[in-house]
């Protein structure tokens, strides 16, 4: 039983996905769950294993899914009595557990090799940010430019995302060398659980990208997880001042603030 739960956590790290892993650590008296029973729990509450089944496993799954929405571990304890202190069960006993979280790797994928692309890389491994590069040249994705990437992916880039795992702690920036090939790279991503998605551009490719995009049936709310144009108006036009606006976006995304300046006067 425990290899099935181990080794559904592994497939749903590879996926990028968060899983949480749930732990008897200590069960004294009458209870269904003995010490070192564990199950895994999905962001959807699906289980896979069993802490012993009933109130007991419905109430742990129930915590597990919060824990896993707020991205923390917990320790939880139960008194198995039908009164103020207890949940409703007639057991007798107490069960103590731990909810252990994994989250997906905060990754940083480029489609695109170019100058931009290089600074943000610089940029991402600082920050620790896993980081993909996505190229269709190999002159521009290769370890000679790219040494510490952790994947350079040559090839169809729409082909290479679609196929590419991606989760909530996937950062993608489009930044490649036409409007076409940034069109079949977002179409490969838009409608998936991204925890960021930008795509460099004028406003009048923006614009033609978003016509496309809706004449062919996307749906609104997919067009709109897209940051286009790109970053934070720092007023910089050099590659490495737009790879700075870039990850200056999505770190306000990532920790959910508004930008704004902090001088006090």
């Amino acid at each position: 039983m425990e290899i099935n739960v181990l080794k559904r956590i592994t497939e749903e790290m590879a996926a990028e996905k968060p899983v949480a892993l749930v732990t008897v650590i200590e069960a004294t008296g009458s209870t269904p769950g003995k010490t070192g029973a564990m199950m895994a729990v999905l962001e959807d509450g699906t289980t896979i294993g069993t802490v012993g089944g009933g109130k007991l496993e419905g109430e742990m799954t129930r915590e597990a899914v919060e824990c896993l929405a707020k991205g923390e571990d917990k320790l939880l304890n139960y008194h198995l009595q039908d009164d103020e202190e207890g949940i409703g069960m007639q057991c007798g006993g107490d069960a103590q557990a731990f909810v252990k979280v994994f989250k997906p790797r905060q990754q940083l994928i480029l489609v695109g090799g170019g100058h931009i692309a290089l600074s943000l890389y610089q940029l991402g491994l600082m920050l620790g940010f896993r980081v993909t590069v996505v190229e269709d040249r190999e002159e521009y994705c290769n370890r000679e430019r790219f040494p510490k990437a952790e994947q350079l992916l040559v090839g169809d880039m729409g082909q290479l995302m679609e196929d590419m795992p991606l989760g909530s702690g996937s950062y993608v920036v489009v930044v490649s060398r036409g409007h076409k090939m940034d069109e079949l790279a977002l179409r490969a991503i838009l409608g998936r659980p991204v925890a960021y998605i930008g795509m460099i551009g004028s406003r009048n490719k923006v614009a033609h990208t978003i016509k496309s995009l809706r004449d062919s049936g996307i749906k609104e709310d997919h067009i709109d997880q897209v940051y286009m144009p790109i970053g934070l108006d720092l007023g910089g036009q050099k590659p490495e001042e737009i790879a700075v606006s870039i990850v200056a976006q999505i770190l306000a995304v990532k920790y959910g603030t508004e930008p704004k300046h902090l001088k006090v006067l």
